[in-house]
């Protein structure tokens, strides 16, 4: 059910009708003269609280969360009966972006709590005031807390339906990969101690094209299963006893029962892995219907996960956002069976660039996005440079047995440690929008 907008609106006017307009002054001239140290204490006092410390450790943030609060105090107690739906509207638009970056609903009433006690504190001399604005405040509150369930419904909802995607979507090829990303490992660690590399030098397990697919989708898709946890403590002894422990053996018969212990665990690895794509049946959805990609409906979902994931290991990631240049042409000359076509060459081009643990997607029409796990800067603008330069030289088929060129616009975002995914992505999107503007096949960094 939508947010009733207009009703609340009323409920808005009801509010500002029922008071004097010296009341109405007494409460703006507060909001005015003391956003920026009701804004401060709001977040020191929620500072105190640990399920904030994620939020508030980030001076940056911190300090744009702060101005964000000052306009909205100021917005909110101006007094003015004009644009009330623009200010219920922009209440929705504060809760959603709560549900999106996960804040705890109760953090936020029990700042709220802390922001009308400190008003009722500058009002005291004003009479009536400190009440109109504490309700005030709570209409916010019951507005803001409506849209944070209602997103956080849809969430889990899409969340769910993602889940049931990756779990089943074309789980044959997918068990067969990992096998054999899991056999290029163990064949590159033979080669390796082949060559006599100390263990510094030796392939980690956790960074394979395995150990990517696994920590950034594995471990999502079958969370909670025994096998996975088994999977994740094999990894993990693999690459800090197992590894270190070869190193330390002359070549000779107690190398060689170490390197068989080994093989044991990869096998152990390969068993459990097994089970987990066993437990779950074949199913067919959530992909694009002409690249084969992922629906767009699941980049929340991911970009969500990714934030999490980096936030806890201390790591970065990357969206890339990559727009095919003047595609309206090649619909125009070759028909939309030949723009068609070309869609699904550059979905394989974006596909064959990206490391196991990688996503793409198809946000609609010609626009694409890469999401590179584990990431710095100038890793991913080296990714989108050659993947732009590949582009420009791949020959893209058409019908009748005839071929075009196209080049793409990259806009490339890292992760910042802002909760809010839709900053990352405006940002990456305001970088295609440079790329674009210089001319196109070009990539931009935002």
């Amino acid at each position: 059910m939508p947010i009733p907008h207009a009703r609340y609106a009323r409920q808005w006017v009801g509010l500002l009708d029922a008071v004097t307009p010296a009341v109405h002054e007494a409460v703006r001239s507060v909001a005015q003269a003391h956003a920026e140290e009701l804004a401060r204490r709001f977040y020191q006092d929620m500072s105190q609280e640990e399920g904030a410390v994620l939020f508030l450790s980030n001076i940056p943030l911190r300090q744009r969360l702060e101005q964000s609060l000052q306009r909205w105090m100021r917005s909110v107690f101006d007094g003015s009966s004009l644009q009330l739906e623009q200010k219920v509207a922009q209440q929705v638009h504060v809760g959603e972006v709560h549900a999106r970056i996960d804040v705890p609903v109760h953090l936020v009433l029990q700042g709220a709590r802390g922001l009308k006690v400190h008003l009722h504190q500058l009002l005291l001399q004003a009479d009536g005031a400190a009440q109109h604005a504490a309700v005030l405040v709570d209409l916010c509150m019951e507005i803001m807390s409506q849209a944070y369930a209602r997103s956080m419904e849809r969430t889990a909802r899409t969340k769910d339906a993602y889940r049931l995607h990756a779990i089943t979507h074309n789980l044959g090829t997918e068990r067969e990969r990992q096998r054999a990303a899991l056999l290029e490992w163990e064949n590159q660690l033979l080669c390796e101690l082949a060559m006599e590399r100390t263990s510094a030098q030796l392939p980690r397990m956790a960074v394979s094209d395995f150990g990517l697919w696994f920590h950034h989708k594995g471990e999502f898709v079958f969370r909670g299963a025994q096998e996975t946890r088994r999977i994740e403590s094999a990894m993990q002894d693999v690459d800090a006893v197992w590894l270190p422990a070869l190193e330390a053996l002359e070549p000779g018969a107690p190398r060689m029962q170490q390197l068989r212990q080994l093989r044991d665990e990869v096998r152990r690895i390969n068993y459990h892995l097994a089970a987990l794509f066993e437990q779950h049946q074949e199913l067919d959805a959530g992909r694009d219907v002409l690249t084969r990609l992922l629906n767009r409906k699941f980049l929340p979902v991911v970009l969500g996960k990714e934030m999490g994931h980096a936030q806890q290991h201390s790591e970065s990631f990357a969206v890339l956002v990559v727009d095919v240049d003047h595609f309206k042409q090649i619909n125009d000359q070759h028909g939309h069976d030949g723009g068609d076509r070309v869609l699904q060459q550059v979905a394989d081009v974006l596909q064959s660039a990206c490391r196991g643990g990688d996503y793409v997607f198809r946000l609609g029409g010609e626009e694409f996005l890469l999401l590179l796990v584990d990431v710095g800067q100038a890793q991913a603008v080296a990714l989108a440079e050659r993947l732009r330069q590949r582009m420009q030289h791949e020959p893209m088929r058409l019908p009748q047995d005839r071929s075009t060129q196209v080049t793409v616009s990259i806009g490339v975002a890292l992760y910042d440690g802002h909760p809010d995914y839709q900053r990352m992505l405006q940002r990456a999107d305001a970088a295609l929008y440079q790329a674009k503007e210089k001319g196109r096949n070009r990539v931009e960094l935002a």
